[in-house]
């Protein structure tokens, strides 16, 4: 996909800029969320024996519970512990054809996953050994790579404690 560039770059740059000013609010005025957090957030998978392997073994995310989705028969519904009590989850929808996965609107980019130095180390050590293609990002705050699991869905595994973002604490 073409990025933007010249005047098209600097009208897009100015609307950011208009967007902060507006709607930015300092974090001593800015008023409580509404939410505890993210209970699951629950995406497709192709296979889930593969996608159960992907996370457990590689990513070091244990299972936590696997059931029949409850609105399609069939399907099951199942959930991995990344920590912090928030969980993702996948289903699988046996019989219903699905394309492969595409940066669209609605769709995922990726899931940002906040990792110690030693987990990042013992992950990448882990993709290397599998021959899993990933991407690290050199000079920010803190280690940081993109890894896509099985079903083409993008992690980001990123050295910043909870909260943090390029170096500034945001909560």
């Amino acid at each position: 996909m073409p990025e933007p560039q010249g005047e098209e770059l600097q009208a897009i740059r100015r609307r950011q800029d208009e967007l902060k000013a507006r709607y930015l609010v300092d974090v001593a005025e800015r008023p409580r969320t509404s939410s505890r957090g993210i209970h699951h957030a629950a995406f497709i998978c192709r296979d889930v024996e593969e996608t159960i392997l992907f996370y457990r073994d590689v990513m070091g995310f244990p299972l936590v519970d696997l059931v029949e989705n409850r609105d399609y028969p069939g399907s099951t519904h199942f959930f991995l512990d990344i920590g912090n009590g928030n969980m993702l989850a996948f289903f699988d929808f046996p019989g219903h054809p699905h394309p492969e996965y595409a940066e669209t609107i609605g769709g995922g980019h990726h899931v940002a996953l906040s990792v110690t130095d030693e987990t990042f180390t013992d992950i990448k050590t882990r993709l290397r050994e599998r021959d899993i293609p990933f991407m690290e990002i050199e000079g920010g705050a803190a280690p940081n790579l993109f890894v896509a699991d099985p079903n083409g869905l993008r992690l980001e595994l990123n050295g910043e404690p909870l909260g943090y973002a390029a170096g500034t604490y945001l909560l």
